[in-house]
């Protein structure tokens, strides 16, 4: 009985998501809630249950088997960057003298509870035994298919790395036993070593439950170090802001961007780019390249496992985008960027 008490009052922890933010209103912060400049931020609860009564989802397949193998470099050289698809939305990016992960998630499933809700459909493209020693962890916002605390609990205990996240989530994180937190604003950042960090602006929504909506903050993260700069775009919809990044920042060498997740375009097309769009950021961010995430390992939304791939494929041929200047990983594939 002690036991399913624990679990029950920790999942209710997790639900509250934390205090959230109190400081003073900005253009996307009245007081006591975030909000979206130009989009509303997240459906309403009948707009949910019109999707969930009205959907037609194509199915997934129960399992996928995982064809790659990661390939971790023993050393990099300055200014040399590998990338290793771990799944989802998370990757493990290495630079010379640093390793990061973006929104680890290594749980079974994306829910509250491990009993219910979105369920992986292959398992990480590389194992958590296996993970180098981590520096730091970007958090983009408080979602469970991007905050997921277990992974994070984990990762405090066997790396101690630093953990960087939007406004409103440092007490959530602290109140769960991570130790080393820092929270920005949208074009604010911090140094770790060598690398820079700036916390970028996205337009998408927070809350891990049905109280507590957009008390906490969304967005990227762009990593400069040893003259490259790699942008993680985190979850977002199509929105100015990836001109806005190229104009302030510069040309990202890499930029992560979602493409999946976004069907029915009427719910989701304010918080989700779909492939479409996603090669539209490409070009706006005037990336050298772009890899697609968000895709692959959970059906979170209505469109079909591969149905991200083709798309993409299709935007990429519209727009005259050769397939080496925006790329997909299979799920454990190494990726080592030299010039």
């Amino acid at each position: 009985m002690l036991g399913l008490a624990t679990g029950a009052y920790a999942t209710r922890r997790s639900l509250r998501g934390g205090p959230g933010h109190r400081g003073p209103p900005s253009d996307h912060f009245d007081g006591s809630a975030f909000f979206n400049p130009d989009a509303s931020a997240g459906r309403s609860l009948s707009d949910f249950l019109r999707w969930q009564r009205t959907s037609r989802a194509t199915p997934w397949p129960r399992w996928v088997e995982n064809l790659a193998v990661p390939s971790l470099p023993a050393a990099l050289q300055p200014g040399e960057i590998a990338l290793t698809f771990v799944n989802h939305i998370t990757f493990l990016l290495q630079f010379r003298g640093l390793n990061l992960l973006t929104d680890p998630v290594y749980s079974e499933r994306v829910s509250p509870v491990q009993w219910s809700g979105p369920r992986r459909v292959r398992s990480p493209g590389l194992a958590f035994d296996a993970l180098p020693r981590i520096d730091v962890v970007l958090v983009s916002h408080n979602h469970y298919d991007h905050l997921d605390l277990p992974t994070l609990m984990r990762l405090e205990r066997d790396h101690r790395p630093l953990f960087l996240t939007g406004l409103g989530n440092r007490a959530f994180l602290q109140e769960h036993g991570l130790g080393q937190v820092r929270e920005f604003d949208w074009w604010d950042g911090t140094t770790h070593g060598a690398a820079r960090f700036t916390y970028t602006p996205a337009q998408h929504w927070s809350g891990r439950g049905i109280s507590g909506r957009n008390r906490t903050l969304w967005g990227g993260f762009v990593i400069e170090i040893d003259g490259r700069k790699v942008f993680f775009a985190g979850d977002t919809g199509y929105w100015k802001h990836f001109g806005d990044l190229r104009s302030r920042l510069g040309v990202m060498d890499v930029a992560l961007l979602p493409i999946g997740a976004y069907e029915p375009r009427w719910f989701m097309s304010e918080q989700h780019m779909n492939p479409e769009e996603a090669v539209r950021a490409h070009l706006e961010l005037e990336a050298k390249l772009s890899i697609g995430t968000h895709y692959g390992c959970f059906q979170l939304t209505d469109e079909g496992i591969d149905e991200p791939l083709l798309a993409l494929d299709e935007a990429r041929r519209r727009h005259g985008v050769a397939e080496a200047r925006f790329r997909v990983l299979e799920t454990g594939e190494t990726l080592l960027i030299k010039d």
